[in-house]
């Protein structure tokens, strides 16, 4: 990392603290700051640290987790294909991870055991990976990967409108779009050790190719002449993609956007190259997603917002300047 970026990784990884430290502190019930801290140091009162370390807790770390691993996959992806638009759902990873959570929640799987809906969703994600693999060959092509993927999404996306057209009974398609819509309402620690082994992994995957995806700004035929192996990068992104990705959906539904519009907050504070935007991009998901969840919370609302429908209220207008950016450049 070049000095700028790690000037930026620090000043981002400030304020995601205080985002952090602020989501314990607020919700339907507000705790002054000396009553959070007691409650971390185990010498609060009982409802404060009931409120702190088991409801809020596990939905702040689940926010940070699940942000910075979106973060990170956009900016890898972006890097790798090449496509400032890339995020997660290109490569069907996030809609064959809903699928696998709404296949839980319709058959009643996710009633028998926590657990099975996060790791049916992680399985799909797996599954759609195979897929990938299966549909674009052994071409190296990023083109090959995107359609492959968009294949992918497709039919995870047809599966899921099936499940919601078919459903028995009206409570549990309300179920099932609640959960589609994204949310860290009601998660517990449970959720959060589930998560965090794929989580990790996916993450280490995605940076370890830093060098590769700087070299991929040459082109594929200059990349190999700098002697990157391409066919053994793809393998590691998409495993990263589809591990990370698939265990962030399995505990937050679907949350659209961090991917796309993080890469693209951070990258006029670097030198721009891939490698430069990676781990500021997963810190910077991190803060994004925390303070979103922070923002449904305090939001004046009969019900809560569901966390999917303000990222995207967020990240429509970014997608919205760049497009008219690039139609400018034409």
């Amino acid at each position: 990392m070049t000095r700028g970026s790690i000037a930026l990784s620090a000043t981002l990884l400030g304020l995601t603290v205080l985002a952090a430290l602020a989501s314990l502190g607020f919700g339907t019930v507000a705790l002054a700051p000396d009553r959070v801290v007691a409650a971390l140091l185990g010498r609060g009162d009982m409802i404060a640290a009931t409120i702190v370390l088991e409801l809020r807790m596990p939905r702040m770390l689940l926010g940070l987790l699940v942000g910075a691993m979106l973060g990170l996959a956009g900016a890898a992806l972006q890097g790798f294909l090449r496509n400032p638009l890339a995020e997660p759902s290109v490569l069907g990873a996030s809609n064959a991870a809903a699928l696998g959570a709404v296949i839980a929640l319709y058959f009643g799987l996710a009633e028998l055991h926590p657990a099975l809906l996060p790791l049916l969703a992680i399985a799909t994600g797996l599954v759609a990976l195979v897929t990938l693999f299966g549909l674009s060959g052994q071409s190296e092509s990023a083109l090959t990967l995107i359609l492959a993927g968009i294949a992918i999404a497709t039919l995870a996306g047809a599966g899921i409108s099936l499940a919601l057209n078919l459903s028995p009974n009206p409570f549990a398609a309300m179920e099932i779009m609640n959960w589609l819509l994204g949310s860290l309402e009601n998660r517990s620690s449970q959720h959060v050790w589930i998560a965090l082994p794929f989580l990790l992994a996916g993450g280490a995957l995605l940076l370890w190719d830093g060098r590769a995806l700087d070299a991929l700004t040459l082109g594929e035929d200059g990349a190999r002449t700098l002697g990157i192996n391409l066919t053994a990068v793809r393998w590691r992104l998409m495993i990263g993609v589809s591990i990370g990705v698939g265990g962030a959906v399995a505990v937050s539904g679907s949350i659209g956007f961090i991917g796309l519009i993080v890469p693209h907050l951070i990258r006029p504070f670097t030198d721009r190259s891939p490698s430069a935007v990676l781990i500021p991009a997963a810190i910077g998901g991190a803060l994004l997603l925390t303070l979103a969840d922070l923002g449904v919370r305090l939001i004046p609302a009969t019900n809560e917002l569901k966390l999917g429908v303000v990222t995207a209220f967020i990240g429509v207008p970014v997608f919205l300047v760049h497009l008219m950016r690039e139609r400018r450049l034409w």
